[in-house]
């Protein structure tokens, strides 16, 4: 299945200055991007335990509803958003899908029942539509494809580390009860949404759109930059070489864009699971194991599974740059976490439930990364502006999905038993299909990934 590793082309010292630059001034500021993005969609599920259920009278069914009708309002604008993006720029287009999302989900400090907090979900969805495949495609069109996988981890830190450092911090903020006169989850909310507002401001002024408008990378720095990825991008799907237009309509009829976005949608499932539900399930820790925590501990408890899991995605991401993506790197992690996730289902106290949980967090988040870097392998321009946002919105249909079949099914079974067990169905899954697309036929022409992986490692762009 995989094809021989050769020792990576040296690196000259401008690629090096180059790529170190790109690292230090633009991935940590779109990383903090990331970071309040997922804070600010996730936020309802630290708020649902702690008071917004019992206050807007919500059944488990109506919670996971409200929290994946999110996703319909996001895969309505998905792919024309990252259209928009790739016209107008990343950085005018990234900085108003910011103070957008924002303002939106400032509202929700004063939403008063189930109807209205829908609407807010759903537009949410709709201001937000865009910013995470819009984010990746920024970030692919500074750095070559040898780099990428290094680039994307680091900027993919910012999701588990959202919660590691989110999860306490909205547990410290709905401790505040009572301050300007609203509940802890509705200051919650208020304190979360802010900075969407201000980053968003500042994005406008801070990020450029190509390296040959950045000023802080010198003369041949931009030249190696521009040429690297000019020469990287020629042959691939979407590429203007020839006087030939991009036909968007040609990745809509990729089969391996496709089969990279139901893989990508077993990933989601799960991710979207824990994040939603995890503070719920530990909020049930005390009628399951006669334990009882306060907010703010139970906010610390959350986020001990994105620890190990942040952990587990550098390292991996790291591996799979030196030796280059191998489908394995995408696989493992699928497999272990179908079949870590249904075992968490009959431990015996919370540490282990925990523990098992922080297993299948680790093995998530190891594997999106590196499948965020097996699109820009083959598309490049407007059809990987489109591959990305398609991947993305069929992904996120499970975002949907998710929520509220773990809400309805739970609502009906009275326990988390089968929807944890579907989450594992479909992890599993996403591992055949990664299996299924290594062997696909492939054009003539293209690579498997593995294969792309390699001729990445090897171009010699140096």
């Amino acid at each position: 299945m995989d094809t021989p590793t050769r020792s990576p082309e040296p690196q000259s010292a401008v690629e090096k200055s180059a790529i170190r630059k790109v690292a230090v001034r633009l991935v940590p500021f779109v990383a903090l991007m990331f970071f309040i993005n997922y804070l600010d969609r996730t936020a309802i599920g630290f708020a649902a335990p702690n008071g917004m259920e019992s206050d807007l009278a919500l059944s488990a069914a109506q919670f996971g509803f409200a929290s994946g009708v999110f996703f319909i309002g996001y895969i309505l604008l998905e792919v024309p958003s990252n259209l928009a993006l790739h016209r107008f720029g990343a950085r005018r287009w990234l900085a108003r899908i910011m103070v957008s999302w924002g303002i939106v989900s400032l509202l929700f400090t004063w939403v008063q029942n189930f109807e209205q907090l829908v609407v807010l979900r759903f537009l949410l969805g709709v201001m937000e539509a865009g910013f995470f495949p819009g984010a990746i495609l920024f970030l692919s069109l500074w750095v070559p494809a040898r780099h990428r996988g290094k680039i994307l981890a680091l900027f993919y830190l910012a999701q588990p580390l959202t919660s590691v450092i989110g999860a306490p911090l909205a547990g410290w903020l709905i401790s505040h009860d009572g301050i300007l006169g609203l509940e802890g989850w509705r200051f919650m909310f208020l304190g979360v949404s802010i900075p969407a507002i201000v980053i968003g401001v500042i994005a406008w002024f801070y990020l450029k759109d190509k390296p040959a408008d950045a000023k802080w990378l010198t003369r041949d720095e931009q030249v190696w930059l521009t040429e690297a990825l000019k020469k990287e991008s020629a042959g691939k799907t979407g590429s203007t070489a020839g006087g030939k237009h991009p036909s968007i309509l040609k990745v809509f009829g990729n089969g391996r864009v496709w089969m990279l976005a139901f893989i990508y949608f077993g990933f989601v499932y799960g991710l979207y699971a824990l994040a939603f539900f995890l503070p719920t399930i530990i909020g049930g820790f005390q009628e399951q194991f006669g334990t009882e925590f306060s907010v703010t501990e139970r906010g610390f408890i959350t986020a001990i599974p994105y620890v190990p899991a942040a952990i587990a995605l550098y390292f991996w991401s790291r591996d799979a740059s030196r030796r280059g993506l191998r489908t394995w790197h995408i696989v493992i992690p699928a497999v272990v976490g179908g079949l870590s996730i249904p075992v968490a289902l009959f431990t015996g106290s919370p540490a282990a439930t925990i523990a098992v949980i922080a297993v299948t967090a680790m093995a998530i988040f190891s594997a999106l990364p590196n499948f965020w870097t097996l699109p820009t392998q083959f598309l490049t321009g407007a059809a990987a502006a489109a591959g990305i946002a398609l991947i993305n919105t069929i992904g996120n249909l499970a975002g949907f999905s998710a929520p509220y079949v773990t809400g309805l099914v739970t609502d009906v079974t009275g326990n988390y038993e089968v929807p944890m067990f579907i989450v594992g169905f479909f992890l599993l899954l996403s591992a055949a299909l990664m299996v299924v697309l290594t062997k696909m036929k492939k054009p003539e022409g293209a690579a498997t990934p593995d294969e792309a992986a390699e001729l990445a490692r090897t171009s010699g762009l140096d």
